[in-house]
């Protein structure tokens, strides 16, 4: 889209859509590998233009996609449900509760978004190899939207994730590097591939793509409640690019003058992936120094997107709770009988941080759950969670 460009997060600076592989190279002279990422890049149009042409009474939300009509991949990227939930709302005495299951988007989570937006921005520039770490899920995505498009996925991701996730990255037939240690290590990994291979690198918040693929979800929930907001967005949060893509979608309406607010974001972490919530709650950044947890794909020592994430929370005037593994799979079970969604650890986690944060909400606010990923996705965890109800 002509007019188009990125901007610094951190700075402020303006890069050209062909410099937006990457973060703004002032800022990651102060990055450290195993830091958040310093100079995130946010994508941003030309609202002028966009507002004469665009029709209040049936917006075309496509006019704010980043990426190229004529590059995206031949992969498909339905609209996922947002429903009522009425069980388990009555459970939780929330009549305006909506799940948003993302789930059930091709490779079973919410980063086929990213994988689709980053995939399309290779063919765009006739890049042939995209590389990516990843907990399970955003690998695996990336190795379907590459299969589908005919390109080369490298993807760097931990000999620990669950057997599902890695059996899907290698059935699409991703070149995969299992890693003897952490997400944190597989990241850095996969930087140092492309600064020595080449190819072009998914890791989100690392390419920018990755935040505007993620916020087309906020785009569907806008356009699904009849172009209005809600009141809350519950994010599960590892590394805090899903909760900023969030936050950008929703964001990019009120610059469009479609909507005059933002909604609240509640980020929800796993006790032992804190990083985030500490970082909002004090102000100080610190590392999660031991982040295992049930829900791996929230396990993440340095999250890329703290300070962008923490922006979101701030200026969405929003929240960030803690859960226990415990608290995930009990929610986990929760959401399977009271509403019929089978969500991952990671997904229910969601769940079990507005059940946490619960008290603090008025009974008469809509609030969208947000299900990152699918429960087949990790059975195991599912099956250990049935195991200690009994």
């Amino acid at each position: 889209m002509e007019g188009f460009h990125w901007r610094c997060s951190e700075c402020g600076g303006v890069r050209s859509r062909d410099q937006g592989q990457a973060p703004c190279p002032d800022c990651l002279r102060q990055w450290e590998p195993g830091r958040p990422i310093r100079g995130i890049l946010l994508g941003e149009f030309p609202w002028e233009e966009i507002r004469s042409r665009l029709d209040p009474r049936a917006p075309d939300l496509d006019l704010i996609r980043a990426d190229d009509p004529a590059c995206r991949p031949p992969y498909p990227l339905p609209e996922t449900p947002l429903f009522p939930v009425p069980r388990l709302a009555l459970e939780l005495d929330l009549p305006g509760l909506l799940v948003k299951h993302d789930g059930l988007l091709p490779s079973g989570s919410l980063k086929d978004r990213a994988s689709c937006a980053v995939v399309s921005e290779a063919l765009r520039i006739g890049e042939t190899t995209v590389v990516a770490a990843s907990t399970g899920n955003a690998g695996s995505s990336l190795a379907a939207v590459c299969a589908a498009a005919g390109l080369r996925a490298v993807i760097y991701i931990p000999a620990s994730a669950p057997k599902a996730k890695l059996v899907q990255a290698r059935l699409h037939g991703a070149d995969l590097h299992p890693v003897e240690g952490t997400y944190d290590d597989a990241f850095r990994l996969s930087i140092e591939h492309t600064r020595l291979h080449g190819g072009l690198n998914r890791n989100t918040a690392w390419h920018p793509m990755t935040i505007e693929g993620k916020k087309t979800v906020a785009l569907e929930i806008f356009r699904q409640l009849g172009w209005q907001i809600p009141d809350w967005v519950v994010v599960p949060t590892g590394d805090g690019v899903i909760l900023s893509g969030v936050y950008k979608g929703f964001l990019d309406m009120v610059r469009l003058g479609l909507a005059r607010r933002l909604p609240r974001l509640l980020a929800v972490q796993a006790q032992a992936s804190d990083a985030i919530h500490r970082f909002f709650r004090t102000g100080v950044y610190g590392d999660a120094e031991t982040p295992a947890t049930v829900a791996d794909s929230i396990s993440v020592r340095a999250p890329a997107a703290a300070l962008l994430a923490v922006k979101a929370l701030q200026e969405s005037a929003g929240d960030a709770v803690v859960v226990s593994d415990e608290e995930i799979l009990v929610a986990q079970q929760t959401m399977a009988r009271l509403a019929g969604v089978f969500g991952e650890p990671a997904a229910a986690a969601g769940l079990a941080g507005l059940r946490a944060f619960r008290e603090r909400l008025r009974g008469d606010e809509r609030v969208v759950l947000l299900v990152t990923g699918h429960g087949l996705k990790d059975v195991d965890a599912a099956l250990g969670g049935l195991h200690r109800g009994d």
